[in-house]
């Protein structure tokens, strides 16, 4: 009995420490990599300046041309993230703000994200590896039921997020290869001719007054961003899309652009725009919100 209570506590210890090792090898290499995605490049940046930002989903991701702004004189950047929630694109802007980025006009796509205050998996995947070198990331995710297994169990948030920033990652990393993710200003097309699917259904889907939508206004205030908060077209095989006007009356100040493309041509699937769609929502939203402004 003795030899095996030593044999197990031998075990545990020899685990202990190989997955103490592998979490500092992880993060070690992975952690230093700057421009594979926005998350780590806003959180390796400081003091950027910007005449407007784009952020949320990949509807804010795949919706607005950047060019076309900067076309117009103004300096810009998409930081939507495909996946996203609300949950992460609040934590996103802490860190711009506590990296002293200077950003004149936040345009935030939140619309299908105003239902849930759930965090999305694979874009916390993106933040694990500076959980314990950033206050501020790990005080976003300390009421997470999980969150004493991610910050104190060594290597634990690599096999939870193997799928993102597992050994993949560290390979991909390690070896410096590129990701497209920086692109076009952030900006990322949908350019295939083939179309996903083209029905939807959200009906099930219930508007509620969201934190994290509360705590994006809230830092604007604080910091003076002019925040511009849209909602961009589905394709109108999509039942349910009384949606949109709940999330209006709920929130007077979201701009309603659901409807403003109707046409299946310019979407690549029902809930996306191709490149010809995202031109024509970006188009509308500088018209009608933009066009009268000056830039400093």
């Amino acid at each position: 009995m003795k030899r095996f209570l030593k044999q197990t506590i031998l075990f545990l210890v020899i685990l202990f420490a190989a997955s103490l090792l592998l979490d500092v090898i992880y993060t070690g290499i992975i952690s230093h990599s700057v421009n594979r995605n926005k998350i780590e490049n806003v959180i390796h940046t400081t003091k950027k300046k910007y005449d407007v930002i784009f952020m949320g989903t990949s509807r804010a991701n795949n919706h607005f041309v950047t060019k076309l702004f900067e076309d117009k004189g103004y300096k810009a950047f998409n930081y939507g993230i495909s996946g996203a929630h609300l949950f992460e694109t609040s934590l996103l802007l802490k860190l711009m703000i506590a990296n002293k980025y200077e950003i004149k006009n936040l345009v935030l796509e939140a619309d299908l994200s105003i239902c849930n205050e759930k965090r999305d998996e694979g874009t916390t995947a993106r933040f694990m590896p500076y959980i314990h070198r950033n206050a501020i990331i790990k005080k976003h995710y300390e009421n997470e039921a999980d969150f004493y297994q991610l910050y104190y169990l060594p290597f634990y948030r690599y096999i939870q997020f193997d799928n993102k920033i597992g050994f993949r990652e560290l390979y991909e990393v390690a070896s410096k290869k590129p990701t497209n993710a920086l692109h076009n200003k952030g900006y990322y097309p949908l350019l295939s001719h083939k179309k996903g699917n083209m029905k939807n259904d959200i009906s099930s889907l219930k508007v509620i007054r969201n934190k994290y939508y509360e705590e994006i206004k809230q830092i604007c205030k604080q910091n003076n961003i002019k925040l511009t908060v849209v909602m961009t077209p589905m394709c109108e095989n999509t039942k349910g899309l009384n949606y949109f006007d709940k999330v209006q009356q709920l929130y007077p100040e979201i701009h309603n652009f659901e409807n403003v493309i109707t046409d299946d041509k310019y979407f690549a699937s029902c809930g996306h725009l191709n490149d010809e769609g995202a031109k024509k929502i970006t188009k509308i939203v500088f018209d009608r919100l933009f066009e009268s402004q000056k830039i400093n």
